[in-house]
């Protein structure tokens, strides 16, 4: 019989009645908290606190710890993405499949009409901060972003003001990302070219990306 047959009350309630019954054996024991995770995972993402899994990792036998993990890395994609990562990190190869990927929302292939989403980019950069993966790698990927948008509205005529916007916020949280690793001085340039071809361009909201690169290289 499963936890979710056994118990009705509050979250935190359910947590704490699985530790009270101590006089069951331990794997009964083992298997409602197994159960209660999963429930927790699946039913309300987010909240399971750090005390919690820590208390629920302790009943664990090494046996079982290994079991688990190894069913979470074949279950959960995001889980199979960070141990390749961390026994694997081939940071290059992943760097240019990312640039590739960036890149053909600009210019994609087979003359598909690009669809210039900066959504694909923020996405890349969460999975590489979550990962831990080299901040140059990172700031790289932040400044290709900006690097690859301004080839695409050299050869065409932006009209929409959300280009523009969604851009400067690119390049804002470029900025903090590279002042905060202090590796400001290895981008100077690229971040210099970037607002010159701003200026170039004549972007409406170039003036602010002049202010901007300021404010962060000196």
């Amino acid at each position: 019989m499963t936890m979710f047959r056994l118990f009705t009350p509050t979250l935190p309630d359910l947590f704490f009645l699985i530790f009270a019954e101590s006089q069951l054996p331990q794997k009964v024991r083992q298997q409602k908290l197994a159960d209660f995770f999963i429930f927790k995972i699946l039913n309300f993402p987010g909240t399971m606190s750090k005390r919690e899994l820590k208390n629920y990792l302790k009943e664990l036998t090494k046996e079982q710890l290994e079991a688990q993990i190894i069913d979470l890395y074949g279950r959960f994609k995001d889980v199979k993405e960070f141990y390749d990562f961390a026994f694997n990190p081939d940071e290059r190869k992943m760097q240019e499949q990312f640039r590739w990927q960036i890149g053909k929302e600009y210019f994609p292939v087979n003359g598909r009409r690009a669809k210039a989403r900066r959504s694909v980019a923020q996405k890349i950069i969460r999975k590489l901060l979550t990962l831990g993966a080299e901040p140059s790698m990172v700031a790289d990927l932040m400044l290709y972003n900006l690097e690859i948008a301004q080839a695409f509205s050299a050869e065409n005529r932006v009209r929409q003001e959300s280009f523009y916007a969604s851009l400067y916020k690119s390049f804002d949280e470029a900025l903090k990302y590279i002042s905060e690793n202090g590796i400001s001085r290895s981008y100077r340039l690229r971040i210099e070219k970037i607002v010159d071809e701003t200026i170039r361009q004549r972007w409406p909201n170039r003036s602010e990306f002049e202010r901007l690169a300021e404010m962060y290289i000196q």
